[in-house]
């Protein structure tokens, strides 16, 4: 995520190693709440421009509104993707009870395969 620009470290340490901040912290939280609903790198990044707009203040009325606008697209289009993911668990969950319904039961099993 550092190299598409997503989260940057606030600090390295001598060793390379990334420090985060809390607000680092919580952007990388963001995205992985957005990575399992499909959301693209470009979706994420857009994402977090208009939160840190929205955070950082200062905006016009109408900036104002089209980021809240904006947030608010990125909200029904993550409700949606949560319906969707539903659907497709209940789909895998009736074929895995398919497949189970399936197999031969204890009593059904042969003596000689165990």
């Amino acid at each position: 995520y550092e190299e598409a620009g997503l989260v940057v470290p606030s600090a390295r340490s001598q060793g390379g190693f990334r420090h985060y901040t809390e607000a680092d912290v919580a952007r990388l939280m963001i995205i992985r709440r957005m990575k399992p609903l499909g959301f693209t790198l470009d979706e994420m990044r857009s994402l977090l421009e208009t939160t840190d707009r929205l955070d950082a203040g200062g905006t016009t009325p109408g900036e104002q509104a089209e980021l809240v606008a904006r947030l608010r697209d990125f909200e029904a289009a993550a409700r949606q993707r949560v319906v969707d993911l539903r659907v497709r668990l209940a789909r895998a969950e009736e074929f895995a009870a398919r497949l189970s319904a399936r197999l031969p039961g204890p009593a059904d099993e042969d003596p000689r395969d165990g």
